[in-house]
């Protein structure tokens, strides 16, 4: 796969300051990209640090635009391309790139995915996907966390839909892309029933 992307973002708040400490630690706010009308979103956590000095694949933090590293971005654009969705919706539920003061990143707080809630509010409200897949336990946690409910336990839960009522969507969670390979061989995937089942929930989701 190229290291071509969508070069519309959806940009909800520019120059949003909403965090002082995202504020701070961001070159560029992530907002997300893709088809508007497309049936199916992809929410993970937040942009990585990226590599400025990357011909392709710097990462949202330099790029602005969601799953755009050379990592995470492409193993999800490529998850997208295999089961037919490479027109999906990316975006992340914190749209800043959240320093650890280290060069790497951490975790966003719970104020900063609060803060950063009504965009991706917005972005469902814009989108109206049926399926919406969440990349990870914290991606998954912030999703629901739209509909006042809480995530008890992650990987029982991966490719098991779950209703999500405030927009009418079904959430299906999805294995975080950095810790793929692990996680699904302890799942009893191989990559290609992974693919597949990936492939069949989202095809049940849409309908």
């Amino acid at each position: 796969m190229s290291g071509s992307f969508p070069d519309s973002r959806h940009v909800l708040e520019p120059g949003c300051d909403r965090c002082p400490e995202l504020v701070a630690c961001r070159e560029c706010i992530s907002w997300g990209t893709g088809d508007r009308d497309a049936a199916v979103m992809v929410v993970g956590e937040a942009p990585g640090a990226g590599d400025p000095e990357a011909a392709t694949w710097r990462g949202g933090n330099w790029t602005g635009k969601a799953y755009t590293t050379r990592h995470s971005g492409r193993r999800v654009r490529e998850l997208l391309a295999a089961v037919g969705r490479p027109d999906a919706y990316v975006t992340n539920a914190v749209k800043c790139f959240p320093c650890d003061g280290e060069g790497s990143n951490r975790e966003p707080t719970a104020t900063e995915r609060a803060n950063c809630r009504t965009h991706l509010r917005r972005e469902l409200a814009t989108v109206d996907p049926a399926a919406l897949l969440t990349t990870g336990k914290h991606a998954t946690a912030s999703v629901l966390a739209l509909d006042g409910r809480t995530l008890d336990g992650f990987l029982d839960r991966v490719l098991e839909p779950i209703d999500l009522d405030c927009a009418d969507a079904t959430v299906v969670p999805l294995l975080h892309p950095s810790y793929q390979d692990v996680w699904r061989s302890r799942l009893d995937y191989t990559p290609a029933e992974y693919r597949a089942a990936v492939r069949e929930a989202i095809d049940a989701a849409v309908g």
